[in-house]
């Protein structure tokens, strides 16, 4: 077997079949990101988080009707970035995507687009949007625009995104296993924990980095006392979470899928310090294009994809904030300015 690689692009999009939309409205310091199966994708949800924001979470479960998604939806905004998935499923419905019963050219079909939301509401930005919050109109734009280059920093769901102190972002990773397989990652990063050891600049998530990727620095410097979390948050900042999506072109069944996603979860645990806690929202969706099948012993093989997978997101959450840079017009500290 050959040993693993980062994909082509070394994003979710190198797992064939997927594209990723994204929008931003920089006046009120939020975003939208959107993950596009070309065709409809089983998918599975796993939240860990004590403060989660979701939609459509409990249609995954895999004794429920609907087996597969037409998108899924990542945005910031709390509560009012639910809308976002709103934008989505009129954008896909008036191109025929979705879910029916039955074949009626009088009834639209009803796209099943599973959502989660991050806290981006005291950033600083304008959110003085009364009746008319942006994120319908971003989810619009975001899926209208899925492609397979993404943005990573600051952009889409992680535009008004804090990682601790530092400024949080949209962050993704591939890789691509000795036989074949393409699991991938992406994550919008606005945890309470942070994701660098205290002292200096090194990520958390440096054991898993695949080249250069976030900055090459090498493990030298992870070390903490059990209670120094270095650059976290303060103790009063509870509104936070650290959302994803991973991916692969393995044929999952929803079962399968919600293992993949249980076991990716363990990425933001190598990634963030600490992490899952009651003021967290932590979510991480799992979508299988169903492109390869799963080898035999099929339990093994997903387990290697669930390792992979959390070592993926690990590297998205430090890609995610190495890329951030500041707002317009702000003083946010960002990794690129820690000393070295």
């Amino acid at each position: 077997m050959q040993p693993s690689r980062a994909g082509a692009r070394n994003l979710i999009t190198d797992v064939p079949g997927l594209r990723v939309g994204q929008a931003h409205d920089a006046r009120a310091r939020t975003g939208v990101t959107v993950i596009v199966p070309d065709d409809r994708a089983v998918c599975a949800v796993d939240v860990r988080g004590g403060g989660p924001g979701t939609r459509e979470t409990d249609a995954l479960a895999p004794e429920n009707l609907v087996d597969a998604v037409d998108a899924v939806v990542l945005s910031g905004g709390s509560v009012y970035g639910l809308a976002a998935a709103d934008g989505v499923v009129a954008w896909l419905g008036a191109r025929g995507r979705g879910y029916a019963l039955a074949a009626a050219t009088d009834v639209p079909p009803s796209p099943v687009v599973p959502a989660a939301i991050l806290f981006d509401m005291a950033n600083g930005g304008d959110k003085a949007w009364g009746e008319a919050p942006p994120h319908r109109e971003l989810g619009r734009q975001a899926v209208a625009a899925a492609a397979h280059d993404v943005l990573l920093g600051t952009a889409g769901a992680g535009y008004g995104a804090m990682a601790g102190g530092l400024k949080g972002g949209v962050g993704s990773a591939s890789v691509v296993s000795g036989d074949g397989y393409t699991v991938g990652a992406l994550a919008a990063v606005n945890c309470f924990g942070s994701v660098v050891a205290p002292g200096g600049r090194t990520f958390w998530a440096t054991p898993y980095e695949i080249g250069d990727e976030f900055g090459g620095l090498g493990p030298a410097g992870l070390r903490a006392d059990p209670e120094d979390w270095g650059l976290a948050k303060a103790a009063g900042a509870l509104r936070n979470t650290t959302i994803a999506c991973v991916a692969t072109d393995a044929a999952l069944t929803p079962a399968q899928a919600k293992r993949l996603a249980v076991m990716a979860q363990d990425g933001f645990a190598r990634a963030i310090r600490p992490v899952h806690a009651p003021f967290d929202g932590d979510v991480v969706f799992a979508l299988s294009t169903g492109a390869r099948p799963l080898v035999e012993p099929a339990n093994f093989t997903l387990g290697r994809l669930g390792s992979l997978a959390a070592d993926c997101l690990a590297r998205a959450v430090a890609r995610g904030v190495h890329a951030a840079g500041p707002w317009p017009g702000s003083n946010v500290v960002c990794w690129s300015e820690l000393p070295s």
